[in-house]
């Protein structure tokens, strides 16, 4: 007699009994990837906010020239109206204090 591949016993379909359920939406971690465009005095520029949990790296804020510790929110931004395209603007993307960012002109 041949063999039956079917699992043997009903489990209800998508979770297995061992799955952990769905963690809590987290709001801010959600809403901290989302690029906009900010006009300054300078031109136009992509602005993207990095959340606490996400800053894995020191940086030095070109603002203040001190350093965006590990663990704390910051901004990173570059340009959106280079002249070298836009690989190059996303090169030369730099990371700020979100108080110094909101300082430049």
């Amino acid at each position: 007699m041949p063999r039956s591949n079917r699992p043997r016993g009903h489990r209800p379909r998508g979770r297995q009994p061992d799955e952990q359920p769905d963690e809590p939406l987290d709001l801010d971690r959600i809403t901290a990837g989302l690029r906009r465009v900010e006009s300054k005095r300078s031109g136009s520029w992509n602005v993207q906010r990095v959340s606490a949990t996400a800053a894995q790296k020191v940086y030095r804020c070109p603002g203040c020239g001190l350093d965006v510790p590990v663990g704390q929110a910051h901004i990173v931004a570059w340009r959106a109206d280079g002249l070298m395209g836009e690989a190059a603007d996303l090169a030369d993307r730099r990371h700020w204090h979100a108080h110094c960012w909101r300082m430049e002109p």
